[in-house]
């Protein structure tokens, strides 16, 4: 387990992530990285962006059930 002290960062508070954290999220300086609550009511810190992945979900399988119309348009 990883464990970070909140710090100050300017007017605001953060963290500080180890090369080890960076590592193991594979994130670099300067990406941005998501805290998403889960059902159980833990926190998960994620360099995905859920809605994105929704997103990119639901325009797979439109473009899977939909591909004949699609290809027609692509003409």
């Amino acid at each position: 387990m990883l464990t970070f002290k909140v710090t100050t960062v300017g007017a605001s508070a953060g963290f500080i992530l180890s090369k080890e954290a960076m590592a193991h999220l594979r994130v670099q300086k300067g990406d941005t990285v998501y805290l998403t609550e889960m059902p159980d009511g833990g926190y998960r810190l994620t360099p995905y962006n859920p809605d994105f992945a929704r997103q990119m979900t639901l325009a797979e399988d439109i473009m899977h059930d939909d591909r004949e119309i699609l290809r027609a348009l692509a003409k």
